[in-house]
């Protein structure tokens, strides 16, 4: 079971370090590279008959966001748009995550079906997003930044952005890398106090019990450090000597679901212990829900349609920095939710303490509604460390635990409406200032 790993993570590493080419385009033809020529509403949101409009965000530092206003199909954005409602995607990921499950499944469509005023964000470095006033992607500055810029600057933008054009509190819905943006972000008076309440998939604030072995190997690798010591700004799986090894891997070496699972996936005996703590731990209220299908209780990512990995293909992964992962390894190696870490003396520097300082969750308001779904087979966002996080947070959060769900499933899962977003959107309901939608 040990030997393929080590080729895979060789086929990692270097598609790590073809990003360092990434920032100047060769001009190869890229099966998998969509056009740039059109947004995200263009390609993916209108042509399945959803009104959709770009808006472009400037955050403090330079950066041009990418946000896209999406309403049902039945109606028009702008006239009597419902309660807003921001959704903001996870690591490697951009807004078109919201919208690849089927029409029926996809959180992005569903939420404006049933009369949200839809938004949905996209972080700097995401092929959506358009770059800097001044700086370019091939520029090793354009890429000096880790989720603690996307959460400060990117995601208040957007939110206040929002605010703004609605005159109206928000909703928030995060996956993975999108839930440490938000839990961030929300430890600052001036970001929260734009938020209704918000809805957190496979949320992630501490790291230290990850148990996924995939990515524990690269930590203990220190692959973050080699790729920034090689001068890496910028990891892109896209490039065209990425996506050749990509192919050559998924072409009969290896299967491309199962790579996904290995980095996202839990082992049996993690798994075990995980629904035996959701069993024992009744501090709050959970609601439990078993698989869908008792067939597929010995599944990785339980219920995401690895028949479709083509078609996803065609729109992730997205780039994200070296600084980033360095960033997110270092919560892995230390089990901290704190700024990034310059090391002593940097810390002195940009913080005047020797030690990065910490996100203090306590700050988040009790006044916040909180709502969290989680999975059994996630070994990315952890049990234990979740309960961290709720033992930290004021507020009790609204619990929904599903135990063969891993981390994928929570947005591409094929009854993710049914096991999920009905509930979700019934906790927005009872928060929500009107009962029309």
């Amino acid at each position: 079971m040990e030997r393929p790993v080590v080729p895979v993570f060789l086929c990692i590493f270097f598609l790590f370090y073809s990003g360092k080419a990434a920032g100047s385009s060769t001009g190869e033809s890229n099966p998998h590279r969509r056009s740039q020529t059109k947004g995200l509403c263009a390609q993916l949101i209108q042509p399945s008959g959803y009104p959709c409009f770009e808006h472009t965000v400037q955050t403090k530092d330079g950066y041009l966001l990418a946000l896209q206003r999406v309403s049902s199909r039945t109606g028009d954005v702008k006239v009597q748009p419902g309660p807003p409602v921001l959704l903001q995607h996870g690591l490697f990921m951009a807004g078109d995550a919201w919208f690849l499950n089927s029409m029926e499944q996809s959180l992005g469509f569903i939420l404006a079906d049933q009369g949200f005023d839809v938004w949905v964000g996209n972080v700097r470095g995401t092929r959506w997003s358009h770059g800097h006033i001044s700086l370019s992607e091939k520029d090793k500055e354009f890429w000096d930044w880790s989720w603690q810029e996307l959460a400060l600057y990117d995601l208040a933008e957007m939110i206040n952005y929002v605010n703004s054009i609605t005159n109206s509190k928000i909703f928030f819905v995060g996956h993975s890398q999108g839930t440490i943006m938000a839990l961030a972000a929300f430890t600052q008076s001036d970001i929260v106090e734009m938020v209704e309440a918000a809805a957190f998939l496979c949320p992630i604030s501490y790291l230290g019990h990850i148990s996924a072995q995939f990515v524990l190997r690269m930590v203990g690798m220190h692959l973050d450090q080699m790729i920034l010591a090689m001068g890496i700004h910028q990891l892109n799986f896209r490039s065209d000597m990425g996506v050749h090894l990509l192919d050559s891997l998924c072409d009969g070496h290896v299967d491309c679901n199962n790579l996904l699972t290995s980095i996202t996936e839990t082992n049996d005996s993690v798994k075990d212990q995980k629904a035996e703590q959701s069993r024992k731990d009744r501090s709050s209220k959970v609601l439990s829900l078993p698989s869908s299908d008792p067939l597929l209780a010995e599944g990785k990512n339980c219920c995401f349609n690895d028949s479709l990995v083509d078609f996803y293909l065609e729109y992730e992964p997205h780039p994200s920095s070296s600084k980033n992962l360095n960033h997110l390894f270092q919560m892995i190696r230390k089990g901290t939710f704190a700024y990034y870490d310059y090391g002593m003396l940097g810390n002195l520097k940009r913080y005047g303490q020797s030690r990065p300082p910490a996100f203090d969750l306590a700050h988040i308001p009790n006044s916040l509604p909180l709502w969290i779904g989680y999975g059994g087979n996630d070994a990315l966002a952890d049990m234990t460390d979740l309960e961290q996080t709720l033992k930290e947070l004021q507020s009790k959060p609204e619990l929904l635990y599903l135990e063969n769900y891993g981390h994928i499933d929570f947005i591409l899962s094929v009854k993710a409406k049914e096991d999920i977003y009905n509930n979700m959107t019934g906790f927005f309901r009872s928060w929500g200032k009107s009962s029309t939608y």
